[in-house]
């Protein structure tokens, strides 16, 4: 890819495959239906992600499939390499700071909540130490989980993504406290919610998937 832009946005996503994805919201609502929700969810991203002025990779976590929702100019197709979250988007990074990007934002495909606006905050945040000037070298959109669903680096730091446990409640707070043993600045976004189990799902999905008459014990309307 020739690069149009100093930028690069990295998005994680799974290959949707029945029973693969969205696992604890399977439980409640059957593997049929949380594909379904988890195809929304993708949809959304490449919705929200195809406007963005920087340059834009897609990591499977599987394969990298001939034809999908991503086959369209500005964006490339990676799978992600390494045993853990941690390992993946580090590697990711490297991957993408190789190619000569200087300032790298990854993203999830979990949070339906996040607009075009909180991207480019993130890219605008991140700014080098000058003499004058603090600089920001990091920028994490928290979820409500405990995580996040948003990293912006201006460099590779290998130490927030080693000795994390991933998917727990204190993964920010993990993050943070190495970004402060670090000495690095960082900015934080707005929190948004990350669609991880039956009431995360905003209105909107609920609909979408016909999920309305289904009696289930997680939401309420």
């Amino acid at each position: 890819m020739h690069h149009k832009t100093k930028n690069a946005l990295i998005i994680f996503v799974k290959n949707p495959i029945k029973g693969k994805v969205k696992t604890r919201l399977a439980k409640t609502i059957g593997d049929d239906k949380a594909l379904e929700v988890y195809q929304l969810l993708l949809k959304q991203t490449r919705k929200i992600t195809g406007e963005l002025e920087c340059d834009k990779f897609v990591f499977y976590d599987r394969f990298v499939p001939k034809r999908d929702i991503w086959d369209v100019p500005g964006y490339c197709k990676y799978v992600q390499q390494g045993d853990d979250l941690g390992e993946r988007m580090e590697q990711a990074f490297e991957t993408i700071f190789g190619l000569g990007y200087k300032k790298v934002v990854i993203i999830g495909s979990d949070c339906y909540e996040l607009e075009p606006a909180d991207i480019k905050i993130a890219f605008e945040l991140l700014s080098e130490r000058t003499t004058s000037e603090k600089g920001t070298s990091v920028v994490i959109g928290p979820a409500n989980d405990g995580g996040y669903y948003l990293l912006g680096l201006l460099q590779i730091l290998s130490e927030i993504f080693g000795g994390i446990q991933w998917s727990a409640p204190e993964v920010l707070k993990d993050t943070l406290h190495k970004l402060g043993e670090l000495n690095k600045s960082y900015a934080l976004l707005p929190e948004l919610t990350d669609i991880d189990t039956a009431s995360d799902l905003p209105d909107e999905i609920i609909k979408k998937v016909g999920l309305l008459n289904t009696s289930l014990p997680n939401l309420c309307f």
